[in-house]
């Protein structure tokens, strides 16, 4: 199982509101159907297959482009782990286990 976190960021922007640009990445995801989780900070991806992920985040950084912005900064973090499969919620559970949660 391969999860992602990505975080997208329009620079020179009008103002300091980007909910517009993350709304654009985030609907750009949902035409291309991989599995995401918005966060305050970020988005969560997750996918059986590297190459959906990498496509995923380039169709979201392209949709900030296509509305507007004129320059774009894309951070990914990949893990991309092959001895199990494991995904986003199975991680979350597995701390809040050792926390007694």
């Amino acid at each position: 199982m391969i999860t992602a976190e990505i975080t997208i960021i329009p620079i020179g922007t009008p103002n300091t509101s980007l909910s517009d640009y993350v709304a654009a990445a985030i609907m750009a995801l949902d035409k291309n159907g991989i599995k995401y989780e918005l966060t305050g900070m970020g988005t969560l991806l997750e996918s059986e297959d590297l190459s959906s992920v990498l496509n995923a985040i380039k169709e979201a950084h392209e949709a900030v482009f296509k509305i507007g912005a004129d320059r774009v900064s894309t951070s990914v973090k990949i893990d991309d782990r092959r001895d199990s499969n494991r995904t986003i919620s199975d991680k979350v559970g597995s701390v809040n286990r050792k926390l007694g949660n």
